[in-house]
């Protein structure tokens, strides 16, 4: 399977995904709009594989289903961005571009998640300012961090208490 070709299978897998929660997708309609948009890539041509896939591979370490909103959200621009640039007067890209636009309205912005984590991989640790402030909000990220455990196992405790196994 060539690079072009995985890239729109993982549009499909996307719209797939959507259409399960969204139900205003019309799944047959997409995957032929989608085949289409194949053939007005020549997505069949062998240099397409080179390298294996650039999505799939990254939606295999998201897991929770936010996690995944996030990921998907960046996905779902960047198709956006790629159909930006193509003949919008063919009726399947139209259509798949307004699927796709709609789709990343019910997303969350990813965008400024990412900023926010490319900003803490930046972020001098051997600066003894930034160790000092570091510091000084050690306290509150633990509880931050102590919040979200105790959440956690109250959520797994309930579903427990609800099983009759």
């Amino acid at each position: 399977m060539t690079c072009q070709t995985y890239s729109l299978f993982v549009l499909s897998v996307i719209m797939i995904y959507f259409g399960s929660f969204g139900n205003s997708l019309s799944l047959a309609q997409l995957q032929n709009d989608i085949d289409q948009l194949k053939a007005d890539f020549n997505s069949s041509h062998s240099d397409v594989a080179d390298g294996g896939p650039i999505f799939t591979e990254k939606l295999i370490n998201w897991t929770e289903r936010n996690e995944k909103r996030i990921i998907l959200s960046q996905i779902v621009s960047m198709y956006l961005e790629m159909l930006e640039n193509t003949d919008k007067s063919k009726a399947h890209v139209k259509h798949i571009y307004e699927e796709l636009y709609t789709l990343k309205n019910s997303l969350p912005d990813g965008l400024k998640k990412m900023k926010d984590l490319m900003d803490l991989a930046k972020l001098q640790m051997s600066d003894l300012k930034i160790q000092r402030k570091a510091v000084n909000e050690l306290f509150s990220v633990l509880q931050k961090l102590v919040e979200t455990s105790a959440s956690l196992k109250r959520k797994r405790s309930q579903s427990q208490r609800r099983c009759n196994c």
